[in-house]
């Protein structure tokens, strides 16, 4: 095994050195590379000893510690003193010296490719679905400035025709159906569900303005009060006092039967 090799090379006679693809090799000139180091990596409740160039980066440490781990490099997170290390950076510059301890932690494992395929197409839905919400916001936005402007003419006593408000909520309505017909799930529902409450909100704004816009000078609350207190006074046959209860009625007829 190559770190078991390299264990001897601090004091044998061949010296180590990192060629361009990240492989530690004997060299073959006979000059120095620099000896190789000893650091001592945690993992878990193991600590274990990587033998390594001394000039090496924490990228190419993290290809020996997979040999001695069985961690793939992409999965290995290198702390020394605290602080986790860059592939990119050398040990020598770090401070890493012969017998150096490094702590080893391992990134989550990732997901299987069908949960993670799974996953990007519910992202596009819900993409799909929130832009589908978007663009009838932008619509009902315009509306919603429309049902402003009506309110300002009627709250000034503009009298207008019953037609504005028609179109107005029929155009709301138009909008409805589309959100209706949105699949949405997750924030994408969330949006749709704000947006069916807008729209009725609005829609019951119209309904009001339209009622004040057709009786200017008349409280609708009252309005529907006066009504009912005439329906009262109906009921009374025309005379200001109650129609008789319906017991002394039942009373009268019963006397009649006993009397023949």
């Amino acid at each position: 095994m190559m770190t078991g090799r390299s264990g001897g090379g601090r004091g044998a006679e061949g010296e180590w050195e990192v060629r361009p693809g990240g492989m530690l090799v004997q060299r073959r000139d006979g000059e120095a590379a620099g000896p190789a180091i000893r650091v001592r990596v945690s993992h878990g409740a193991a600590l274990r000893d990587v033998f390594v160039p001394a000039q090496a980066t924490f990228g190419e440490l993290k290809r020996f510690v997979a040999q001695t781990t069985g961690v793939e490099p992409e999965r290995q997170r290198l702390f020394f003193r605290g602080r986790e290390k860059s592939d990119s950076e050398f040990l020598h510059g770090a401070g890493v010296k012969d017998g150096a301890k490094l702590l080893l932690l391992e990134k989550p494992a990732p997901a299987s490719v069908e949960p993670k395929a799974e996953s990007v197409i519910m992202d596009e839905s819900m993409m799909k679905a929130c832009e589908a919400v978007g663009r009838v916001r932008a619509e009902v936005d315009k509306l919603s400035a429309k049902v402003c402007d009506v309110e300002k003419n009627v709250l000034a006593g503009r009298k207008l025709d019953d037609k504005e408000f028609v179109v107005l909520t029929e155009l709301l309505m138009m909008q409805l159906l589309k959100l209706d017909g949105i699949e949405a799930e997750g924030e994408a529902r969330a949006q749709r569900k704000a947006e069916v409450r807008r729209i009725q909100s609005l829609v019951e704004t119209l309904d009001k303005l339209k009622a004040r816009n057709a009786n200017p000078f008349s409280d609708h609350d009252k309005a529907v009060s006066v009504t009912t207190q005439w329906e009262t006074f109906e009921n009374g046959m025309g005379s200001l006092s109650a129609p008789p209860p319906r017991v002394s009625s039942t009373q009268v007829n019963t006397d009649w039967e006993q009397f023949d």
